[in-house]
């Protein structure tokens, strides 16, 4: 019974990945139809509110509008919300590839610190982990990548109250900073780099877990 019911968990936890990504496009593109049948004015086309990477490049005066390679206009930005879709989507799968990373690197970190504080040491146990570490990093640094640089949403309007999208960036904040630091100390120091990773587990766990189940 208790197979069945982490069977349906994870069968809801698929579907909503797959099914995300396609409604909230749909959404914005209902909202961007609606916007070009009321103005066409460049200040109506970006929210009010955008993270600093995204203002750097995509803003009134962001480096891909002075460069002309993205000028702001109704049709550019209808390409914008397209690019937004694709990279986010490939942002949500490298994230379900990152979790998987880095359970599989708990999983050989703890044997590996508990073989060393035997006295043992494993070679190719620790070369294993190196491994997965740097592949894990690698993706989990993409995936922050296509999501902190993608072209801003229609409306991003603050919210009162916590919600499960405040939730998500919340705990953005806390496994960004613990990813950091697990790669800065891993030849450093040993405990802070265990503390860290095992911080970046948890907190992109639960990261993932709002963001499908809210």
């Amino acid at each position: 019974m208790e197979l069945l019911h982490t069977n349906f968990k994870l069968k809801f936890l698929l579907y909503s990945f797959l099914l995300w990504p396609t409604l909230s496009f749909s959404q914005g593109e209902d909202l961007f139809n609606s916007l070009r049948q009321e103005t066409t004015k460049d200040e109506s086309l970006l929210p009010n509110r955008m993270i600093f990477t995204q203002r750097a490049l995509w803003g009134n005066n962001g480096l891909l509008r002075k460069a002309g390679v993205f000028p702001l206009n109704v049709e550019k930005r209808e390409k914008e919300l397209k690019l937004r879709r694709s990279m986010l989507k490939i942002h949500q799968i490298i994230g379900y590839l990152t979790l998987a990373g880095m359970v599989t690197q708990g999983f050989l970190g703890g044997k590996l610190y508990n073989n060393l504080e035997s006295g043992v040491y494993d070679t190719d146990l620790y070369n294993i982990h190196r491994t997965v570490g740097n592949l894990t990093s690698i993706s989990y640094f993409t995936g922050a990548g296509l999501s902190l640089f993608s072209p801003p949403p229609l409306i991003n309007k603050k919210s009162k109250g916590l919600s499960s999208i405040k939730a998500h960036k919340y705990l953005a904040s806390v496994h960004f900073s613990a990813m950091l630091a697990t790669n800065i100390f891993k030849n450093r120091n040993r405990k802070v780099h265990k503390i860290s990773a095992y911080t970046a587990v948890g907190s992109f766990a639960a990261a993932v877990l709002v963001f499908n189940f809210k």
